[in-house]
């Protein structure tokens, strides 16, 4: 049986499975429905699943122009597999590999600032924001 990470690109046919996974992790009052969720995911630039075992553990996606700026909407990982690098593997799927994008995010919840700082996020003092209405 294989035990390896494998992280890359969200296919069609996994978008429930991710739907729900989410919704087992906290994240249930951000998908909404399948067709929300799909829409979402339709929209979203890049995406990022991590398996073990050909079970979901993760999973990521961001919103970017690929040239100059993005925003990295989730980051979510099983509770069981933190700290194996499944989270930083996930971030960096998903940002790519050009350093001339500059990345923003919501760090709002437990851990989250320690995590994206040691990823190179700094907190900002120039950034705004206009939230959801609850």
């Amino acid at each position: 049986m294989e035990n390896t990470l494998n992280v890359r690109d969200l296919h069609p046919g996994e978008i429930e499975s991710v739907r729900l996974f989410l919704q087992q992790h906290g994240w249930g009052h951000r998908v909404g429905s399948p067709e929300h969720f799909a829409h979402l995911i339709h929209n979203s630039q890049r995406t990022a699943v991590a398996l073990k075992d050909a079970q979901i553990i993760g999973f990521a996606r961001g919103i970017s122009d690929g040239l100059s700026n993005g925003y990295l909407s989730m980051v979510v990982v099983d509770d069981h597999h933190r700290r194996e690098g499944v989270g930083r593997a996930l971030v960096e799927h998903v940002m790519g590999d050009n350093p001339d994008i500059t990345w923003v995010l919501r760090a709002g919840r437990d851990g989250a600032e320690a995590f994206f700082a040691s990823l190179g996020f700094e907190t900002s003092v120039i950034a705004m924001e206009r939230p959801r209405l609850k």
